[in-house]
């Protein structure tokens, strides 16, 4: 059989394409081995391959189309598959249509859409043709309740146009198909789609757009089929609003100080209640590396896989059968209840320890349960050595496995031998495979509810790893584990943010074909539709903190391209290495420092140096050393006070070279501006370096960027049917936006961070389809909170966003809480997601007291204690009419 493909596809000189597919002479798979395709004419190009009856029963391919910079880019078709088994033609002809992964439709055939929303999807019964000379295939995502797609055109074949009698397509997978025998008509001909109601055998309309053209029939024995692409209809109707809240701050009569999976049901009986479509959550990982508050931080999990034990219900771990044996807690249970917060380490010693009585109880009863042995069966890659480490943890009494006295490198043997021991060794091991498979059933319990709510779950993937997680342990490749990563100085945290995490050796993921991360997806598709990447300018560049750094602002992005040495000599720039790569000590900076201090500081930490200014002692001359003396000394604020001015004095360098460069590569410290080192050079000199710096950050980097990030991102979104969404907020490259709107990731807009540098505030009206509008986000104060941190620049948001005349309200009254949320409502953004505390702000008497008390996270604050809860009980809010009415008509009059 000889097979030919047409692509429509324009491209420009220095462009190409290529066909790859698992047949040997389409590369087989392989996509360097593609056969390239041959330009046609300006509308389609065409390759020709013959296959041997029996080769194959199907054929399955895609495109690849290389522009003039080298960059491959896969067609985003993924279900491009021909039986070819029963094909008894001669010649087939496939005619397609490239998929660009921007589309707004591809975000429908995700699973939020073909799971959940879209599932019940229905298609007239249509007559097979028992021979056909064509087959039309056309994808229609946004089809109401008994609608189809038909198919109207010149000739008896396709109705002559005529309304009464179009043909209908039937719906097969993602695609609306039909097969006719055109074997009589006159080409070329011209056809188009259109939507047809199949019960009133009523025609709706045509699709927008030109007449579509079908050329000449190559002989009686070819079979071509058309896939058409998209129905040309509005793209941007659907839209759906979102609650954001994290399960830790759920708050109900049968939880146990702390939410818990079971409490999403409620959550979900609430949201549906006012017409959401959508619940926003942060990572649910354990992150039980040292049983204090500390470990209420979500982005520290020590595993990307398993679930956090604060969110198990004791109830429904015991059973009938074990719940005589809850009765003594009850009185414990109402106490953490009644909480304003959370109690971190008291629920943690409650559960764990109760959950040990139950495991003990059990007698290993689960592991006879069928589902225990799916369980295991699908997640032991990670489940094992989870597991295992946890014993080691418990056993050694840290989650720091260097200092671990056995078993500190990982050995899967050794792993494997510890499992399957009977002893108690194997006991304690058994335990977290009990704890992983009760989370895993209530989660999946509670998700399951939820959908049936007409609701769906998104995730969270933070960017980065614990330090001293399994993973880490695990496989330590991975990762570069003598860096931490975090993020450039912003007006959230000005001297920047350390998260501690390694940070990814991307070439090393690469070589077996990110295989963590599409493991790391698929678990979390067991419980979400959709995911959040944490911090999404990662994939492009990592801020990167050196081990020996304590702040943020020490870093630099990796990758980036350095300025070389002969750069500062080509601008005009004296390069003095000691001036501008160690920090710049004087009299005038200690002073400016310390003040009256500084005579202090000249005696104890510094010494004079040739050139006339001072050195820091070896014993504080990085940041870490520095902690480290003064997590000996007094906690006093004047100590405080001294240790941040040493940590200014290590940072006031306006360079930092690049390790094994020998001198010859450099990169700036970031926010030279604000260093006393900058501040007193030369005007010329500061000139001339604010150039390079503005070319170094903004500039060179920009296609650079871009190419790190179409070598990951691409195919991690390949990996999943989940909807991807980017938080790309910060200090975002120029080449973001592009290849976020190209891969079709959903980007974050936030009204107070606008991503044009020319205006001070977002407004929601401008948003992309293809986003997520929020007035705020667990990092930030909430709207009411916003609103009195800056009473100027509130005033301007007043007159300015509000379009209310005269001085603003010097606190935010309910009327300006509610026209916020409404301008979010009304946003053309596909989603628009609030906190819950956003939403009680619009209510007088529901809203809390205290704004203060409603911000879930303060970025700048590395020891931060995440503890906010509900200070209502979702039993409560659902009784709530009045409010809840309110908002359902808000949601439904918005068409969300």
């Amino acid at each position: 059989m000889k097979i030919d493909f047409y692509l429509r596809f324009q491209t420009r000189y220095g462009q190409s394409l290529a066909l790859s597919g698992n047949l040997l002479s389409l590369g087989a798979g392989e996509p360097a081995a593609a056969l390239p395709m041959r330009f046609l004419n300006n509308d389609f190009w065409h390759a020709s391959i013959e296959v041997e009856t029996g080769t194959a029963e199907h054929l399955h391919y895609h495109y690849l189309y290389t522009n003039e910079h080298g960059e491959i880019i896969a067609d985003a078709e993924q279900h491009r598959s021909v039986a070819l088994a029963k094909k008894d033609a001669e010649q087939l002809v496939l005619i397609d249509t490239w998929n660009y992964a921007g589309e707004f439709e591809n975000a429908f055939y995700t699973a939020p859409f073909t799971d959940v929303f879209f599932n019940g999807a229905s298609s007239p019964r249509v007559k097979k043709a028992k021979r056909y000379t064509h087959q039309f295939r056309v994808k229609a995502p946004l089809l109401q309740a008994n609608e189809c797609v038909c198919l109207l055109g010149d000739g008896e074949g396709l109705g002559n146009w005529n309304h009464e009698t179009p043909v209908l397509l039937e719906r097969s997978g993602e695609w609306w198909t039909a097969r006719l025998d055109l074997g009589d008509a006159v080409f070329p001909l011209s056809y188009k789609y259109g939507v047809y109601n199949f019960k009133k055998n009523h025609f709706i309309c045509y699709e927008e757009g030109d007449n579509r053209l079908l050329h000449s029939q190559e002989t009686p024995e070819t079979l071509t089929i058309l896939h058409d692409g998209f129905l040309r209809l509005p793209n941007t109707s659907w839209k759906g609003a979102g609650i954001a809240i994290p399960v830790f701050s759920l708050r109900s009569q049968n939880s146990f100080g702390v939410g818990e999976f079971a409490d999403l049901k409620l959550l979900a009986d609430w949201a549906s209640g006012v017409g959401m479509k959508l619940i926003q959550l942060l990572p649910v990982n354990d992150t039980s590396a040292t049983f204090t508050k500390a470990d209420s931080y979500p982005y520290a999990a020590i595993s990307a896989f398993a679930l956090h034990p604060q969110y198990i219900s004791l109830a429904r771990v015991a059973g009938k059968k074990g719940a005589a044996s809850l009765k003594s807690l009850a009185k414990k249970q109402k106490q953490l209840n009644a909480l304003a917060e959370i109690d971190y380490e008291e629920v943690m010693k409650i559960k764990m320890q109760v959950l040990r009585e139950l495991f003990e109880a059990d007698g290993d009863e689960f592991t006879k349960e069928a589902a225990y042995k799916e369980f295991v069966a699908q997640n032991n890659h990670w489940l094992k050595a989870y597991a295992t480490f946890s014993q080691l943890r418990d056993k050694f009494g840290t989650s720091d496995y260097n200092q671990w006295k056995t078993n500190s490198v990982y050995d899967e043997a050794e792993v494997d031998r510890l499992v399957t021991n009977r002893s108690r060794t194997g006991k304690e091991i058994r335990f977290y495979y009990f704890v992983q498979y009760h989370l895993h059933l209530q989660l999946r319990e509670a998700v399951e509810y939820i959908h049936k709510r007409g609701i769906v779950v998104k995730g969270d993937i933070p960017i980065g790893i614990y330090r001293y997680s399994v993973d880490a342990w695990q496989e330590p490749g991975l990762y570069h584990m003598d860096w931490q990563a975090g993020a450039p100085p912003d007006d959230f945290a000005v001297k920047g943010q350390n998260w501690g995490f390694p940070t990814y050796n991307w070439d090393r993921m690469q070589q077996d074909g990110f295989r963590w991360w599409k493991r790391r997806f698929e678990q979390m598709s067991n419980y979400f539709d959709a995911f959040r990447i944490d911090h999404i300018l990662g994939f492009f560049r990592i801020w990167s903190i050196p081990l020996d750094a304590v702040e943020g602002i020490m870093g630099r992005f990796i990758p980036a391209l350095p300025i070389r040495h002969h750069e500062f000599g080509e601008r005009g720039i004296w390069f003095d290495y000691d001036r501008y790569c160690r920090p710049y000590i004087t009299d005038a900076v200690l002073a400016e420092v310390f003040a009256d201090r500084a005579q202090f500081v000249k005696e104890h930490f510094v010494q004079s140096n040739v050139r006339g200014g001072y050195d820091l002692l070896d014993a504080y001359r990085t940041q870490r050393k520095v902690e480290t003396y003064f997590a000996q000394q007094e906690a006093t604020p004047d100590n405080e006070s001294l240790k941040q001015g040493l940590y200014d004095l290590v940072s006031n360098v306006l360079f930092f070279d690049e390790p094994g460069s020998n001198g010859t590569n450099y990169h700036f410290r970031i926010s030279i501006d604000s260093t006393t080192s900058f501040r007193h050079l030369d005007e010329g000199t500061k000139g001339r370096l604010k150039e390079l710096y503005v070319d170094y950050f903004f500039r060179r980097q920009d296609e650079f960027w871009k190419g790190e990030a179409l070598r990951k991102l691409p195919a991690l979104k390949a990996a999943t049917h989940m909807l991807i969404c980017g938080e790309d907020l910060g200090m975002v490259p120029a080449t973001v936006p592009s290849v976020m709107k190209d891969l079709g990731i959903l980007s974050l807009e936030i009204q107070r961070m606008p991503k044009d540098p020319k205006t001070e505030f977002f407004h929601p009206k401008t948003a992309p389809y293809l986003s997520v509008v929020t007035p705020s986000t667990h990092d930030m104060s909430t709207i009411r909170g916003w609103w009195e941190e800056d009473r100027e620049r509130t005033q301007r948001f007043f007159n300015e966003v509000l379009e209310s005349p005269g001085a603003a309200p010097y606190f935010c009254e309910s009327w300006i809480n509610r026209a916020i949320i409404l301008q979010h409502l009304y946003a053309p953004a596909m989603w628009s997601i609030f906190q819950l505390q956003d939403l009680l702000g619009m209510s007088d008497t529901l809203r809390r007291d205290n704004p203060a008390e409603e911000r879930i996270n303060q970025p700048a604050d590395p020891k931060h204690y995440w503890r906010y809860r509900m200070h209502l009980s979702l039993e409560q809010l659902l009784k709530e009419k009045e409010f809840n009415t309110e908002l359902r008509e808000y949601i439904t009059n918005s068409g969300r």
